[in-house]
Order: C-alpha cells, then sequence, then structure tokens
C-alpha cells in the first residue's frame, strides 16, 4: 500500500500515540506551571509584600517552591516518554527500511546503495522528529494561550496584542516553509549521494589503485561533497534567517507587550504587581512563541526526510509472487531470451548435466548470469527461463532459489568467520561436507594457513582475505549448498592456472562424481580453458546468441575463434 511522506508521518504519531499523550500532557503541564510563575510572583508582591502581611509572605513563598517542584517533575518525565517514543521510532523506521531493503524479491528504486544507508539513518531519525514537534508544539501552544488568559484578565489589550500577534507572526513565517522544504530535500539528496560514492570508492578501492585513478575518483569524489556542501549552507542559510525572523518578531512583540503595561502602570490601570506578572510573562513568552515560530522548518525537514523513506517503503517489489511449482532435477531452458546484450539467445543444459558456456563478449556472459540469478524483473526481459517446464519467472521466489543457485562473478563475504560464510547457504552442513566443499575450491590452504581454521574471522565483504581467498570461500558455499541446478560465473579468475586446474576437477567431482548423491546440473559461465575441459558440453555465444557448440576438444581442433579466445 502507498504510504507517502505524510502518511509515513502520521504513522509514527499514530503508533506512539499513548506515550505522545502522556509526554505531551506531561510538558504542557510544565509550561503551565512555567506560566503560573510570574503570575504568582506578581500575587506576593501585591498581597504580601506592598500590604507588609508577613504570614502570606510565606505561604506565598510555600505555594511558589511547590510550583516549582511540579514543573520540574512534569518536564523531566514529560521529556522521558517523548525522547523514548522518537527513538523508539526511529529504530522502528530504521527497521522497516532495511526489511525493504533486503526483501528476496528486491525493490524497484534508483537510489544506490549509499543513498539506501542515509535513508536508512538519518532520514528515519529525522523523520522521528515529528514525535517531538507535536508535544512541544502542544505545549508551546498551551503556554501562549495561558498567557494571553492571564493577560486578558489583567487587561484585555494585552490579551489581544498576544491573541492576535501570535497567529499573525506564525502565519506570516509558514510561507517560508515551502523553500525550507525544497532545500531540505535537495540538501538530503545531496548527501545521499555522497554517501553512495563514498560506498562505491571504499568497496572499488583495489581496482581503482590497480588502474592509477585515484586521482580521478578522487575529483569526482570532491566535486560531488561540494556539491552536497553547497546545498548544505543554502539550507543552513535558510533556516539561520528563518530562526532569526522568528526571535526577532517575538522578541518584539514581548516587548511591546511590557512597554503597553508599563505605561499602562503609569497611568494607574494595572498595579505594580501586575505589571511584574506582565513584565515576566513577556519575557517567558518568547520561548514558547519562538517554538512556534520554528516548528514549520523543523517539519519541513521531517517531511522531506519521510518522503525519502517513502522512495523506499513505497517502492514495488521487483519480482512477482509467483505460484508454479518447480519440478526438482528438471532440464534447464533459455527461450529467445532478449536481455541487454541478448539477442535471442537460446540454450539447454539437460539433468545431470555439466554444461560449459563460452560468452565471447564479456557483457553477454553478464547478462546470462543476471538472467539465470532470477533478480531480472520479468517486465524487463522477454523470453522464457524454465526448469523442468515450470516458467521460473511465475515460480515463487523460495522454490526458485531452492533449484537454481547462481554465485556471481564479484561474490561478496559476511562478516563472521570463515566456517560461517562456508555454511551460509546450510547451516546444518556436517563437517564432512564443509572439507569437501573445501577441497573441490582448493580452499583448505585458505583455513590452515591460519591457526584458528574455521574460526577465523573475516571483515565485511571479505576484505581481510586476498581476491583468490574470497573467491574459494565463496565457491565452497556455493558448493556446501547443493543446488540442484548451480551456476557459476567465472569462478577462477583470481587464482593461478595450476590451482584452476584443481578446482576444475573438484568442481566435476563434488557435482557430478560417483559420490554427489544425486542428478546435478551445473553451469560453468567461463573462458577457462580447464573449467570448459571438464564440461560435458560448451555452448558459444557471439552477439548475444548461440553460435556453436561441443565438446571442448572438438571445438579447439574445429573453430579458430573459440581456439584463440580459450587456449592459453
Amino acid at each position: 500500500m502507498k504510504s507517502g511522506g505524510a502518511a509515513i508521518l502520521r504513522r509514527v504519531i499514530l503508533r506512539n500515540r499513548r506515550a505522545l499523550a502522556i509526554g505531551t500532557v506531561l510538558v504542557s503541564v510544565h509550561q503551565v506551571a512555567e506560566t503560573m510563575v510570574p503570575i504568582t510572583i506578581g500575587v506576593i508582591i501585591d498581597r504580601a509584600v506592598v500590604t507588609g502581611d508577613t504570614s502570606a509572605l510565606v505561604a506565598s513563598l510555600v505555594a511558589l517552591a511547590l510550583l516549582f517542584v511540579v514543573l520540574t517533575a512534569a518536564w523531566r518525565t514529560g521529556a522521558r516518554f517523548i525522547v523514548k517514543a522518537m527513538q523508539n521510532e526511529a529504530h522502528s523506521l530504521r527497521v522497516e527500511v532495511a526489511r525493504r531493503i533486503l526483501d528476496p524479491r528486491g525493490v524497484r528504486t534508483e537510489l544506490r546503495s549509499g543513498e539506501l544507508l542515509t535513508v536508512s539513518t538519518s532520514d528515519a531519525d529525522h523523520a522521528s522528529w515529528v514525535a517531538d514537534i507535536v508535544a512541544r508544539g502542544a505545549a508551546a501552544l498551551t503556554a501562549a494561550l495561558g498567557s494571553a488568559i492571564a493577560l486578558l484578565v489583567i487587561d484585555v489589550q494585552l490579551g489581544l496584542a498576544v491573541l492576535i500577534g501570535t497567529p499573525v507572526i506564525l502565519g506570516l513565517l509558514q510561507l517560508a516553509a515551502p523553500l525550507i522544504t525544497r532545500r531540505a530535500t535537495a540538501e538530503q539528496s545531496a548527501v545521499a549521494r555522497v554517501s553512495a560514492m563514498a560506498t562505491d570508492l571504499v568497496s572499488g578501492l583495489r581496482p581503482l589503485r590497480g588502474i592509477g585513478a585515484e586521482t580521478t575518483a578522487s575529483a569526482r569524489y570532491g566535486a560531488t561533497s561540494g556539491s552536497a556542501l553547497g546545498a548544505a549552507l543554502r539550507t543552513a542559510k535558510s533556516t539561520g534567517v528563518y530562526a532569526g525572523v522568528a526571535v526577532t518578531v517575538s522578541g518584539l512583540l514581548a516587548v511591546c507587550v511590557a512597554g503597553l503595561a508599563g505605561w499602562f502602570a503609569l497611568e494607574g490601570r494595572i498595579t505594580i504587581g501586575e505589571l511584574i506578572t506582565v513584565v515576566g510573562l513577556s519575557q517567558f513568552f518568547i520561548e514558547p512563541l519562538g517554538m512556534l515560530a520554528r516548528m514549520p522548518g523543523v517539519i519541513a525537514v521531517s517531511r522531506a526526510s519521510a518522503d525519502r523513506l517513502a522512495l523506499v517503503l513505497d517502492a514495488d517489489p521487483m519480482l512477482p509472487a509467483g505460484t508454479e511449482v518447480v519440478p526438482v532435477g528438471g532440464d534447464l531452458q533459455l527461450r529467445d531470451v532478449r536481455y541487454r546484450s541478448l539477442d535471442g539467445l537460446s540454450l539447454s543444459a539437460a539433468s545431470g548435466e555439466l554444461l560449459g558456456v563460452l560468452a565471447y563478449r564479456p557483457q553477454d556472459a553478464e547478462a546470462l548470469a543476471a538472467v539465470l540469478s532470477g533478480q531480472v524483473p520479468p517486465d524487463r526481459y522477454s523470453g522464457e527461463l524454465t526448469v523442468g517446464g515450470a516458467n521460473l519467472a511465475e515460480a515463487g521466489l523460495e522454490q526458485a532459489r531452492r533449484t537454481m543457485l547462481v554465485e556471481p562473478h564479484n561474490a561478496d563475504l559476511f562478516s563472521g568467520t570463515i566456517g560461517s560464510n562456508v555454511r551460509a547457504a546450510d547451516r546444518e552442513a556436517d563437517v564432512e561436507q564443509v572439507h569437501s566443499a573445501l577441497t573441490a575450491s582448493s580452499a583448505t590452504d585458505v583455513v590452515a594457513v591460519h591457526t584458528a581454521g574455521l574460526a577465523h574471522e573475516v571483515t565485511d565483504r571479505g576484505a581481510s582475505l586476498s581476491g583468490g581467498q574470497r573467491q574459494r570461500v565463496a565457491l565452497a558455499r556455493a558448493l556446501v549448498a547443493r543446488a540442484p541446478i548451480l551456476v557459476l560465473h567465472d569462478p577462477t579468475t583470481a587464482v593461478d592456472a595450476v590451482t584452476e586446474h584443481s578446482i576444475a576437477e573438484g568442481i566435476a567431482g563434488i557435482r557430478h562424481g560417483d559420490t554427489a548423491g544425486g542428478r546435478h546440473t551445473t553451469v560453468l559461465v567461463t573462458s577457462s580453458p580447464a573449467l570448459l575441459a571438464v564440461a560435458d558440453r560448451v555452448v558459444v555465444i557471439d552477439n548475444g546468441v548461440s553460435v556453436a557448440e561441443g565438446t571442448h576438444s572438438a571445438l579447439v581442433e574445429s573453430d579458430e575463434i573459440y581456439r584463440r579466445v580459450v587456449v592459453r
């Protein structure tokens, strides 16, 4: 269900209504007590100091002390409820966004990883501010009304000055809210782009150093960061000018009220105690009026963040729910698939077959792996992808993934241990299964080189391992899963030729050997001669279509282009 930024803010208030109601009442009591302080002092002046009544003075001072106890306790308790509601809501929004981002069916959004990170952190925090705005705004309005009523009781003209002046000031200041909203949205978008670029730079630091592109990347980041700085300064300028005008106008109103009260005191229309009350209320009145004046600006920032949250929370899933049942052990078929560089590709892998796929153009291999992964929405490609006659686009995602696993070329590891990464797809895998997978992927030395073995800690994305080590551990993880259909895209690009031959034999043995434990289908999308040599059949793709097929040895002998590309 679509929600939008305004609906998200309403939901924040509704699901924290109990805590906000209690907190709002308590901070409103605090503001009423604050309003009563100058009133009480004025009464003490008129009824105890002027008259010289000692007993009345003592009683009044005790009442004033009790008033301070009430306002202090009300503020501390009410603020605790409000802050708790804000923090709980920020947490809930972060969890909602993370759940939506991590939905196995994907999310249709143009936001990059760094932008999604900003949405799930700072935007979630800013959207939760609306809980504080509601409570403090209600308390400030209570204080304004209380002050106006007190002034009306003292003198009608003084009360009318506040009752008329307050909405006029707030109405004029509200005119600036749309500008602040636009600038806050632009700032948050710019910051998100910088975060996205920073994430990309950190994750791609090694390749950048390899090609000597650090200076260019740094210049691009500097330009983007400068743009974000400019947006932030424009927002700060708008909010600063807005706050300054709000405080100035509020102060002028308070000065006018105090000055008018002084004039009335000189004329004898109000007493000395009432004058002191008016002056005290005028000073106190600046704070709630300033709060009411600043509210549109804070609401604008909160609304801008809520709109960005809606970009994720309202986004449609990339993949349909799907209900078709996929038979286990069926043939894999692609018929007239058109996606990116694929231009009507058709190929098949029989159940139990070890199929090699050589794409002369890397973009064809990337497009094929993407379609097979099931992460491409059905409306973004044409043709059919079936297993055992069942269309995978119409199958449930969980069942499709249980049937076919695609290990991408750039596989990431999770923070944890080597053992937890290898067992990621099958937490119940026993020691023998893990050892077999590590042996097949030639990753036993990765475990042996570390004294902790499988318990060796791995940092996020496997950054603490070398490229070859990461690739072999990821391959072991894919082999442990024992998927009926396993697609491996360039699984040996970061290893030497000797290790590559060992891995090729290991994959063939663990997936198709006598101890394989069932009919497994394996598709190797690669240009490695070692991997293609163990395949039962090789399909060659060029310009997005299948142009040749046969065994590796036959193609080496008969196809000059194949021989030139593969033989090293």
